[in-house]
């Protein structure tokens, strides 16, 4: 399994709120742009608005394992900001998983043969 890189430069976010594809869901939202380093690079945004540090701790989990996810059915060469939602801490990860999956795959960043189920 490929590793993902954290993103912590404040640049590298940025310049995907301002260039990235945009992908809503219910309980997130994806920015995502082609990068040229070939990894995946994932940064994760939790707003105060969400809850306390347990609601946004546990928005973080989940959002770590749906890109996880997302790595393993054949995302590469992309740099990945998911925003948490109101909602996030508070549905199950498959749900979470299921939804950036399919976001994903309708933005063709995900091949069609992979069904999400």
């Amino acid at each position: 399994m490929k590793k993902i890189q954290i993103i912590k430069q404040n640049a590298i976010f940025r310049r995907l709120y301002q260039k990235g594809q945009s992908l809503v869901a219910p309980c997130l939202v994806c920015y995502i742009r082609k990068n040229s380093v070939g990894d995946v690079r994932l940064g994760l945004t939790v707003s105060k608005k969400i809850g306390g540090s347990v609601e946004r701790n546990r928005a973080k989990r989940v959002m770590r394992v749906a890109a996880r996810a997302a790595v393993s059915r054949g995302l590469s060469g992309a740099d990945m900001l998911l925003v948490a939602r109101g909602k996030t801490p508070f549905v199950k990860s498959t749900k979470v998983e299921k939804e950036l999956l399919s976001l994903l795959k309708g933005a063709g960043y995900l091949s069609k043969g992979d069904e999400v189920k």
